[in-house]
C-alpha cells in the first residue's frame, strides 16, 4: 500500500511528528527559519497533505501548486488568519486547527504580561542591571495595584474566560464586551466597547483577526482608556495599530502595555515600541509550554491523518466541505 505523501513546514514536537511519520512519507522542513514562498510552493507539489504553521500563507496559489490530489491542510495553530479559507472550501479541502488546547497557557501569558506591565517588572530588573539601584526610596518604580481594579476583556471566548477566572483570585472586578457571549466568573457584560474602555483599569484583547478587528485598537480606542490603564494583547498583532499605541504610551496617555504578538513578527529592532520603558514585549510565546505544544502537535497530526484517510477532521474550520464535496 502506498503511503500518503505530506509536507510539514516546520519540525514539530515528537508527540505529533511520530504519529505522522508512522502513517505517512513526510518531508519535514527542519531549518530554524520557515521556507520562503517559492520553496513552499515547490515543496507542496504532489503532496496529499500539508501540515502548515501560522507563518505559511495558504491560498489559491498554494493549493493549486499542490495539485488536485491534496486532501487536507492541518494548521498547527488555533488561529487561521494565515489561511484563505474560502479558497480551500472552493476546492473541497478541509482545514484543521488546534482549538481549546492552548487556552490555559495563553491565559497565563496574558496575566503574566498584565502583572509585569502593571508592576514594572522588566523595567525594575533592567534598573538593577544598569547599576541604578543605590537605595530604597518611597517613590521608586511605583506601579499599579490589581486588587479592587476593573479588568475589561474584549472577546469573551475560551481564553477570555480563562483570563477572567484568574482575575477572580486577584480580587478584580471583571467586565467584558463580546456580543453573544454568556457571563462566567461574575463578569459583567458591557453594552458597548466604549463603555468597557471608560470603566477599565486593565484592557485585555482576545479577539480573532479579521476585517472587523484589524487595527481595532487605534488612536480612538486608546483615547477612551483611562490615563492609568494597562493594555494587554495576546490575540494577533494586526489587531493593534502599533503607531497609535506607541504615541499613546510615549505621551503617557495610558500607563503601560504588554504584548505577546506584534505586526510584523518578529518585531524589527528599529521598532519605536522597543524604545519605551512602559511597553513589555515577548516573542509570541502564549502557547509555549511543553504540555501545550505537545498537545497542539498531537492534534495537528490527528487532523492531518484523518483527512488523509478521508475521515472527518477532529477539528475542522470549514465543515461545509463535507456537505458540498465528497473527497
Amino acid at each position: 500500500m502506498t503511503r500518503p505523501k505530506v509536507f510539514i513546514s516546520r519540525k514539530m514536537r515528537d508527540a505529533g511528528l511520530d504519529l505522522v511519520l508512522e502513517f505517512c512519507d513526510a518531508d519535514v522542513w527542519d531549518e530554524e527559519m520557515p521556507p520562503t514562498r517559492d520553496v513552499l510552493l515547490e515543496k507542496v507539489r504532489g503532496v496529499d497533505g500539508l501540515l502548515s504553521m501560522l507563518t505559511d500563507r495558504v491560498d489559491a496559489e498554494l493549493l493549486d501548486a499542490a495539485g488536485p490530489q491534496l486532501k487536507v491542510v492541518s494548521n498547527h495553530a488555533v488561529g487561521f488568519d494565515n489561511i484563505v479559507v474560502p479558497d480551500a472550501t472552493a476546492r473541497g479541502i478541509p482545514i484543521g486547527n488546534t482549538p481549546g488546547i492552548l487556552t490555559d497557557a495563553t491565559a497565563d501569558i496574558a496575566f503574566a504580561l498584565l502583572l509585569t506591565a502593571a508592576r514594572r517588572i522588566v523595567e525594575s530588573e533592567k534598573y538593577i542591571r544598569e547599576g541604578k539601584w543605590k537605595t530604597w526610596h518611597p517613590s521608586m518604580l511605583l506601579g499599579m495595584d490589581l486588587a479592587g481594579k476593573t479588568l475589561g476583556i474584549v472577546g469573551f471566548g475560551r481564553i477570555g474566560r480563562a483570563v477572567a477566572k484568574r482575575a477572580v483570585g486577584f480580587g478584580m472586578r471583571i467586565i467584558y464586551y463580546s456580543p453573544g457571549a454568556e457571563s462566567e466568573f461574575g463578569a459583567i457584560k458591557m453594552n458597548s466597547l466604549d463603555e468597557l474602555l471608560h470603566e477599565s483599569d486593565f484592557v485585555s484583547i482576545h479577539t480573532p483577526l479579521n476585517d472587523s478587528t484589524r487595527h481595532m485598537v487605534n488612536a480612538d480606542f486608546l483615547s477612551k482608556m483611562k490615563p492609568n490603564a494597562v493594555f494587554i494583547n495576546t490575540s494577533r498583532g494586526p489587531v493593534v495599530d502599533q503607531a497609535a499605541l506607541y504615541e499613546a504610551l510615549k505621551a503617557k496617555q495610558i500607563f503601560a502595555a504588554g504584548l505577546d504578538v506584534t505586526d510584523p513578527e518578529p518585531l524589527p529592532l528599529t521598532s519605536p515600541l522597543l524604545t519605551l520603558e512602559n511597553c513589555v514585549i515577548v516573542p509570541h510565546i502564549g502557547s509555549a509550554s511543553e504540555r501545550t505544544r505537545d498537545d497542539m502537535a498531537r492534534l495537528a497530526a490527528e487532523n492531518l491523518i484523518a483527512g488523509l484517510k478521508g475521515e472527518r477532521l477532529p477539528h475542522c474550520i470549514n465543515p461545509e466541505v463535507y456537505e458540498n464535496f465528497q473527497k
